[in-house]
């Protein structure tokens, strides 16, 4: 066995195979795959193993079909043959329009990455597939790309192919302890032996959270128990000439498909089971749960009732085994929180059919820093101090009894709320709070008219459509309140911080005491990492003088790795977080300032605080720091106060705002004056696969100033010309919204994809951002829209369409 390599890799089922395989042809040979027993000896061997296209980003869709591509390459391999039944077509079923209207959505989604479904209607269900009954049935989406795989033969030829390019893989090694040493690399230590080593891999399935405690870390991955049966041979699939297609549907939460003459069904039960909360027995390897048939009883019969034939079939043999799942589902692929040097590729509940572009993703950001794709919709990271198992075992119940059905947009399912909440949380829901969830914490959506009321969900524009009409007119024509928790917040001191931070930022960064300044950090491919306010507070008796890095409220543990990884030694650099510790009161529209100046001694005119100013002061009696920016386009300041000293704050502002028609408003109506105003959303807008030129952030980038991190690589991407430009756009439609993900069309060809869209009440258009070709970038420009479906006329309009000039939010 080796004592140094670059890379150990731990767990050898699907995510260990494939990111060892995919590291190798990323070009990193010296590469170890260590595995406690025999490989595929985890969930990988009883996994029912579908390969679908099917996701719900473009991320997601992404990988999958670099899955169904490696695995065609590799089934047809001379050298190590493996059986891939690829293409033989699978349908998502629907009985309600809402449903067939996400399938058309996704359809327009997948298309900007050359994926093509089509969603076909009850009787062209049957006629695919004529085992199934059209009762109950109005369509669904059909995949031409989905099939099955043997999991074992995959696993074996990845680990074949790996070695042919210089990996080793070592069974029956089980890893004893993790040590990581001072700079940063590790010894993992085996039963074995030890192996020295630059970067660790956690891909260990059920038992992940065995091996992060070697690191000191959890992770927010849960197993749920679940069961599918063999049938045995079924004359109609004999007699048919051909595969049966798949089958997944959200009707009878089942999903079955063709194995030999007969079917492999599966069944996502409401009565389902966790497995493994209080450890896992050390000795069970290639093992099953006991089988529960009487748990499915009910969704059995749904089965039945879809699928006659099966009523008359035997079954053959049953298998129930643990599979992992996540808070939100999707696997967590990336670096892990707070360690360097240290990945994971974990939480894949659906590993052999994603498992090939999961390892992909990973090896590329293990080599390159970077995937492809913006990866944040995988990044273990997403989730912040919350995310325990206790949480994810709530949530993995929740996904289990959904399996097969999407989340709609506004819709927060209800296990394992609330996460995280202020002391005003109780307060707002007594004014009639409809709540969001970010990161966990409950943030106001809107103001509700009665208790009872409860939106529909579709990709339509809404009931609370109205609603939102009215906060955002109230901000606009007098003064609205509203509460921003999660914010992240980082005090950073020391001598060395303004150039700490000038080294990272792409632009100017602001320097005065008392100033405030928005700012990007690029990563090392030229492309945007992150997005920080930086408010600099001079020392008082609450701190020293001091540096206020701002942030999105998910990127918590994503932007303190990044800004931890580029201390040098010897800087005079510290950061702290206070994310958990203070809230954002937001006050914003004309009569802000009036309000402000009404609980807050001092001068608060615009040439004493004007806007990018900062001011330490008491709200009432409440310790407070007051910002003077805005995301709504208005007059606005940000009101961030200790949350022990929040409620209090809250109290006085509400009784100063009386007298100027002072009401609550809520993300929604935020995310419209946004869209308004040009103003982006990190990981929606703001991605990893654009430079800030392509993004239309000229305006913050100074590359006449010394180096920063990503300079030379920006430099390169400048002199290539842009791949995408981001519009705005005026889409013809009042009736829904512009999803992310959506396609832009013209003749006939994908030219662009949503990132964001909405209302925008203000100015009355239904307006959208999209990355497009470079040449269809001017105002004036049209495209369509393929909106659910339908092609929808969309213009090209200059950014900001509201007060472009700034004027309102200055004062």
């Amino acid at each position: 066995m080796k004592s140094r390599t670059k890379v150990v890799v731990i767990g050898g089922g699907i995510a260990g195979c494939s990111t060892l395989y995919h590291l190798t042809r990323e070009g990193w040979s010296d590469v170890v795959l260590v595995e406690r027993n025999e490989l595929t000896s985890g969930t990988t061997w009883h996994s029912a193993a579908q390969v679908t296209n099917f996701g719900m980003n473009q991320t997601m869709v992404g990988l999958k079909t670099h899955s169904i591509r490696l695995y065609k390459e590799l089934a047809e391999n001379p050298d190590y043959p493996i059986n891939y039944h690829h293409g033989d077509g699978g349908i998502r079923m629907a009985n309600t329009e809402a449903q067939m209207q996400g399938y058309r959505h996704f359809t327009s989604m997948a298309r900007g990455m050359d994926v093509h479904f089509e969603v076909i209607d009850a009787d062209e269900c049957a006629r695919r597939h004529p085992l199934v009954s059209t009762d109950n049935l109005l369509g669904g989406l059909w995949d031409p790309l989905d099939g099955d795989i043997d999991p074992a033969q995959l696993c074996q030829a990845l680990a074949f192919h790996a070695r042919k390019a210089g990996a080793e893989v070592y069974r029956n090694t089980p890893v004893t302890a993790l040590t990581q040493h001072r700079d940063d690399t590790w010894t993992v230590h085996t039963e074995h032996g030890d192996i020295d080593c630059d970067i660790v891999v956690n891909a260990c399935g059920y038992r992940v959270n065995e091996v992060a405690a070697m690191m000191n870390v959890h992770h927010p991955v849960a197993s749920m128990e679940h069961q599918y049966f063999l049938t045995e041979d079924i004359p109609e699939i004999v007699q048919a000439g051909h595969r049966m297609p798949l089958i997944r549907c959200p009707i009878s939460d089942y999903y079955c498909r063709q194995e030999k003459n007969g079917l492999l069904i599966g069944f996502y039960e409401q009565g389902c089971k966790t497995w493994g909360m209080d450890g896992i027995d050390p000795n069970f390897v290639n093992a099953l749960c006991p089988d529960d048939l009487d748990r499915i009883t009910d969704v059995l019969e749904g089965a039945f009732a879809r699928m006659p034939a099966l009523m008359e079939a035997g079954i053959r043999s049953v298998i129930n085994g643990p599979i992992t799942y996540t808070i939100d589902g999707a696997p967590l692929v990336g670096p892990i929180p707070g360690k360097r040097n240290a990945f994971c590729i974990i939480g894949l509940r659906a590993g052999l059919g994603e498992g090939g572009g999961h390892g992909w993703l990973l090896a590329q950001q293990i080599v390159h820093g970077e995937a492809c794709y913006d990866t944040w919709c995988l990044d273990p990271r997403r989730f912040t101090g919350h995310a325990n198992v206790e949480l994810t075992s709530l949530k993995a119940i929740e996904d289990y009894q959904n399996e097969f059905r999407f989340h709609f947009p506004h819709e927060h399912r209800p296990a394992g709320r609330p996460a995280k909440t202020t002391p005003l949380t109780p307060v707002l829901a007594a004014e009639g709070a409809e709540f969001t969830v970010v990161n966990g914490w409950e943030r106001v959506d809107y103001i509700k008219p009665s208790a009872d009321f409860h939106p529909s969900l579709s990709f339509d524009f809404d009931e609370a459509f109205d609603l939102v009409k009215r906060e955002v007119e109230n901000v606009r024509d007098n003064v609205g309140l509203c509460e921003v928790n999660g914010f992240n917040r980082f005090e950073i001191t020391g001598t060395d911080r303004h150039a700490f931070l000038d080294r990272l930022a792409c632009g100017t960064v602001p320097k005065r005491d008392g100033r405030v300044g928005l700012g990007y950090l690029l990563n090392h491919h030229g492309r945007i990492k992150c997005e920080a306010t930086f408010t600099n507070l001079p020392a008082s008796d609450r701190g020293p003088a001091r540096v206020w890095y701002g942030s999105a409220a998910a990127s918590e543990f994503h932007d303190m790795d990044w800004l931890t990884a580029h201390l040098r030694d010897g800087e005079d650099v510290t950061i702290r977080s206070l994310t958990n510790d203070q809230t954002i009161l937001v006050l914003a529209g004309p009569n802000a300032r009036k309000v402000l100046s009404a609980c807050a001694r001092g001068d608060w005119s615009k040439d004493a605080f004007p806007w990018l100013s900062v001011r330490e002061c008491f709200v009432g009696f409440a310790p407070a720091t007051v910002i003077s920016v805005s995301f709504s386009g208005e007059l606005a300041y940000e009101i961030h106060v200790p949350n022990a000293s929040l409620y209090a704050a809250y109290l006085a502002i509400r009784e100063a705002g009386k007298p100027f028609n002072l009401s609550l408003f809520g993300a929604r109506a935020v995310e419209s004056m946004r869209m308004e105003k040009g103003f982006f959303h990190w990981k929606a807008d703001l991605l990893t696969e654009f430079d800030p030129f392509e993004t239309g952030l000229d305006r913050f980038v100074k590359l006449s100033k010394g180096d920063f991190v990503g300079k030379a690589a920006l430099e390169a991407l400048v002199a290539r010309g842009p791949a995408k430009k981001m519009v705005t756009l005026q889409v013809g439609t009042s009736r829904a919204p512009a999803p992310g993900g959506a396609s832009l069309m013209q003749d006939d060809k994908v030219v662009g994809t949503v990132t964001s869209g909405d209302w925008g009440h203000r100015v009355g258009m239904n307006l959208a951002y999209a990355f497009v070709d470079p040449g269809l970038s001017e105002a004036g420009t049209r495209m369509q829209l393929d909106l659910c479906g339908d092609l929808t006329d969309v213009t090209v309009i200059a950014a900001s369409p509201y007060d472009p000039d700034f004027a309102r939010l200055r004062g």
